[in-house]
């Protein structure tokens, strides 16, 4: 018996056991389509049936494949993926990308995760057909499927304040969390506070968990019970701060400060102080977390940690930028920056 011709048995690539990737062809062939048709898939086309984008997709993450950086033609874009897009915070975040991103000849082009895209297609699809530099993305996360879809087309990405653990090989940019939700905690505790409470952001983003971490290690360090009354889980928004501080608020022992995950929440406390006729801070202390450009112009301003978030935006730009620059794969880095408490007039000795 003759043995097979070599056209007639497609091999697999194994990518996981060899170095040597799958070409455009070998894709193509393996999905029953032309090679065309994978380059269309690659380059973002719309002209390509659901079913086989789907089915195209699905090998060139099973096999690994990344397209060569010479071959990768990039649009003179750097893409910033927020999960939700609003507030000062974004804009912080916004002008960091956009000094840098200046700097080197390219534009911001801004993406919504959880925004309105176009049917049937996803953020990572749209990010792809652009063909950025690379992409920031902001209190998000990537899933394997995106990763696979931004690895493939050799599109770098950077992950700033991941919403989750990003993977020891993701590269982030971060900031010192739980330091500044101990900063924040231990600077009320020093005042005398001894009924502390905290409005934290979302519980499944890591720097909620690390700066309400940071909060109950200042109590347990100063000797103080972590009373599980005096903590509520927000979403950082300021609708979120009022609602919850009212709760706090009106408890029969009510705390004498609170220390909020973010600005805009420890806004919202501002809000229901006034309305149950509270002062701050003759009746009650409040620290914020961000130190927002409004964190000094309330009444009375806010003592907040200071999150360097055009800092980080900047580095994680840049960041992104260095690993289009490189060939092969780069080490995957972490990067934390400082945070440091700025005090205000919105804290004062505990009654």
């Amino acid at each position: 018996m003759k043995p097979p011709k070599p056209e007639e048995t497609p091999t697999r690539p194994q990518a996981a056991q060899s170095t040597q990737t799958a070409t455009l062809a070998e894709i193509a062939r393996e999905a029953g389509v032309s090679a065309p048709t994978v380059s269309k898939v690659l380059n973002g086309r719309a002209d390509v049936a659901p079913a086989t984008r789907t089915r195209v997709e699905e090998l060139l993450r099973e096999y690994g494949y990344r397209r060569r950086r010479a071959e990768a033609t990039r649009s003179p874009l750097v893409d910033v993926v927020f999960h939700e897009l609003e507030s000062a915070w974004a804009m912080e975040v916004i002008r960091g990308v956009e000094t840098v991103a200046r700097e080197a000849g390219l534009s911001v082009v801004l993406s919504e995760s959880a925004g309105r895209l176009t049917p049937g297609r996803t953020w990572a699809d749209q990010v792809a057909a652009r063909r950025p530099h690379g992409v920031v993305l902001v209190l998000s996360g990537l899933d394997a499927s995106q990763r696979a879809l931004l690895t493939s087309r050799s599109i770098p990405f950077v992950v700033m304040d991941p919403a989750g653990d990003p993977g020891d090989d993701v590269p982030s940019i971060g900031a010192t969390n739980w330091q500044g939700g101990l900063a924040a905690t231990r600077h009320l505790v020093e005042l005398g506070h001894r009924r502390i409470g905290a409005i934290s952001g979302p519980s499944r983003m890591m720097c909620s968990r690390a700066r309400v971490d940071g909060y109950r290690a200042a109590l347990e360090t100063a000797g103080l019970p972590v009373d599980a009354e005096l903590i509520k889980a927000g979403d950082f928004h300021h609708e979120t701060g009022y609602r919850l501080g009212l709760e706090l608020l009106r408890l029969p022992d009510r705390p004498t400060a609170v220390f909020a995950g973010n600005d805009l929440q420890a806004l919202g406390l501002y809000e229901a102080a006034r309305e149950l006729g509270l002062r701050i801070p003759e009746d009650l202390s409040v620290v914020g977390f961000d130190d927002l450009p409004v964190a000094r112009w309330v009444g009375p301003p806010l003592t907040t940690v200071r999150q360097p978030l055009m800092e980080m935006a900047e580095a994680a730009t840049r960041l992104v930028l260095d690993l289009g620059r490189e060939e092969g794969v780069p080490a995957a880095t972490r990067v934390e920056l400082a945070t440091r408490l700025v005090v205000r007039s919105s804290t004062a000795v505990g009654a």
